[in-house]
């Protein structure tokens, strides 16, 4: 049995830009990996099984194992069983994470990883190796950067979850994309920010999620939560990735948790979390 995991990302400024032809959108943004993170036990099965308890619908780990045998990974037939941490549908990539962290049982036996997390997703690629990094295109291309400096995180989720389709057709409703040369001068400011591993709340003005809007639009109450934060002292509140969630940033993670206790009793299932400044290892846990 070996057991990894698969770390949520944290979305650190979200900009977008015109949809490309295949339909998704030119982004820049900072992905930074988070200690809160998905449990996932490999064992070896008579056949190929992934398992993902109280989550229904299509899985993105068993994508993941499909097309690593379509690519001959000769592996015996193995049983992939998930324990959900990361909210589900909630702007923080756990789908990725988890079919990323598939990939990585492959690494050194199957070639063109990234290429494969590519055709399964945009974040998946960058989370195959989750580092703090810059990314572009539609997030499949990504620069790895220092770690951050220290700061903590409080993340309101929701009990209802936000399509990343249904969110960006509301910015394209509403939102004004980026030009080219916006997002190209944009890239050259977060990579000069984050250069040198500052805290983001150094560059605090840079977290700016162009999605949040329109997800906002979509459910009023995430508004809410994020005035909650923003009255127990987030230094930087603003929605994770394409939503629901609502994410407060802070000092260090006490100043984080003391914050959480603070929040109304309808939050009470508020996550204080961290960055993983280091990353995760490709190995057991």
């Amino acid at each position: 049995m070996m057991v990894t995991r698969a770390p949520a990302k944290l979305n650190l400024g979200l900009y977008v830009g015109e949809a490309r032809s295949d339909g998704l959108h030119e982004l820049r943004s900072l992905f930074c990996p988070l200690v809160l993170s998905d449990r996932v036990e490999i064992t070896s099965a008579e056949s190929d099984q992934v398992v993902c308890p109280g989550v229904e619908g299509p899985n993105l780990a068993a994508v993941a194992l499909d097309a690593l045998r379509a690519r001959g990974w000769e592996s015996p037939p193995l049983r992939i069983e998930i324990e959900k941490r990361i909210p589900v549908a909630a702007g923080l990539g756990g789908g990725s994470a988890d079919a990323a962290a598939v990939l990585r049982l492959a690494r050194g036996q199957v070639r063109d990883l990234e290429g494969i997390a590519a055709g399964i997703g945009a974040d998946v690629p960058s989370q195959i190796r989750p580092r703090f990094s810059l990314v572009s295109g539609a997030g499949e291309r990504f620069e790895e950067l220092p770690a951050p400096g220290e700061f903590g995180v409080v993340l309101i989720p929701f009990d209802f979850g936000l399509g990343a389709g249904e969110v960006y057709a509301e910015f394209d409703r509403i939102g004004r994309a980026r030009s080219a040369e916006e997002l190209a001068g944009l890239e050259r400011r977060l990579r000069e920010a984050a250069a040198d591993g500052a805290s983001p709340l150094e560059y605090a003005d840079l977290l700016v999620n162009d999605l949040e809007r329109a997800a906002v639009s979509l459910r009023p109450e995430i508004a809410e939560a994020l005035a909650a934060l923003e009255e127990v002292g987030a230094r930087v509140a603003m929605v994770a990735g394409s939503g629901p969630t609502a994410v407060g940033l802070f000092e260090d993670i006490v100043a984080a948790d003391r914050a959480a206790g603070a929040l109304p009793p309808r939050y009470a299932g508020a996550i204080v979390t961290a960055p993983a400044r280091l990353g995760y290892p490709e190995g057991a846990e």
